[in-house]
């Protein structure tokens, strides 16, 4: 058995640190590019959305390597990606790739039944093996998130410009030549102080911009075009509403084990969307509340063509951003966005903001220390 799993942001490293301590062989694809994207859509349905088209371009070039296994999660609910597993393998074989899709998605309290879908990839690992695996694994994604967050924070106030994206693409670059979760953990608190070695502007006040939407959109930078960098470089700090430790927390472990879940932005979004509609709309109208009621400058929503959770979100937002004062700015991603036209839209949004800062007084917030 040889896995391979889709790339969506940092999500390689948690599934790498896993695999690795259970003994599992692998093969990670290829960072997402233009050939992934050409590759879904020759498989795909023309209106398949973006980020299953991105998925199917993984495996195939996984699968030429030798995988011969799919790991992904799922999902219930109004959102395709409760049936994504199942799509991604009738793709293939109809393609003629011969692969297996395993989905570590279980019901909530059945937590033997989830330990038992990562023994059925384990070579036989003893339930004790598993369980530290998950755990530790768990952890890296914690880490990771916060090594994001330090960026998110260094760069728009770095005084050498590129400094910050130097060492952190050290570390992803490094990830690879690295093995289990006690390494990878050692390779992220090296990288987090040479992170906070970085000289910054001090008296510096960003301005603020939360970052909204469906999760692989938001996740992943290929999608968005690297866009928390390029915020970064106009001097914007960004704030991302779902993070991929948070995500596994939430819809993972407190499911798995029966655990009452944050309500925040349910409370936040109820006057505008009461109920859970699927995908992320709840948390994309909550989160955007709460970014307004935290004093962020803007919200910028990014969800890809079709997707109908956000659709619905999209539709909300106007009135959130006229009654609770916030400009909101709406990203829809395909394969035929441009990027050129996408920055120019963040540009004219990033100067709507600061045009708004001239008249405010905001205080600074101050830099995430490591821990």
């Amino acid at each position: 058995m040889k896995i391979t799993f889709p790339h969506m942001g940092n999500t390689f490293i948690l599934t790498k640190a896993l695999l690795d301590s259970l003994g599992v062989d692998y093969v990670i694809p290829p960072r997402n590019s233009k050939k992934d994207l050409q590759i879904g859509i020759k498989y795909c349905p023309e209106m398949a959305c973006l980020p299953l088209k991105l998925n199917i371009g993984n495996f195939v070039q996984a699968i030429e390597q030798g995988a011969d296994t799919i790991l992904m999660v799922g999902g219930f609910g109004p959102c395709r990606l409760g049936y994504y597993g199942e799509m991604h393998q009738e793709i293939l074989m109809d393609n003629g790739f011969k692969v297996d899709v395993v989905i570590l998605e279980v019901s909530k309290g059945q937590v033997g039944e989830f330990i038992n879908r990562v023994k059925k990839l384990s070579n036989g690992s003893s339930y004790f093996k598993i369980i530290r695996a998950v755990k530790d694994a768990i952890k890296i994604a914690h880490y990771v998130d916060e090594l994001e967050r330090l960026t998110f924070k260094t760069r728009p106030r770095e005084i050498i410009k590129g400094e910050t994206d130097r060492i952190y693409s050290d570390f992803l670059n490094s990830v690879a030549g690295v093995k289990g979760s006690e390494q990878i953990g050692a390779l992220i608190r090296d990288t987090g102080q040479k992170l906070l070695g970085i000289q910054l502007k001090k008296d510096f006040s960003p301005i603020r911009v939360g970052i909204v939407g469906e999760i692989y959109s938001i996740i992943e930078p290929f999608t968005n075009f690297n866009m928390e960098k390029k915020l970064g470089y106009m001097g914007i700090e960004v704030d991302r509403s779902i993070m991929l430790s948070y995500w596994i927390k939430e819809h993972i472990v407190k499911k798995v084990l029966f655990l009452n879940k944050n309500t925040a932005f349910k409370e936040a979004a109820k006057p505008y969307l009461g109920a859970m509609i699927g995908g992320h709309a709840q948390e994309t109208i909550g989160n955007s509340i709460l970014y307004c009621r935290k004093g962020f400058d803007g919200v910028i929503q990014i969800y890809p063509l079709t997707c109908m959770p956000e659709i619905v979100a999209d539709s909300i937002l106007p009135t959130i951003s006229r009654e609770q004062g916030i400009p909101v700015l709406t990203l829809i991603v395909d394969e035929m966005t441009g990027e050129e036209g996408f920055i120019t839209r963040i540009e004219a949004f990033v100067d709507l903001l600061q045009s708004r800062r001239e008249t405010e007084n905001i205080n600074e917030t101050p830099i995430l220390s490591w821990n």
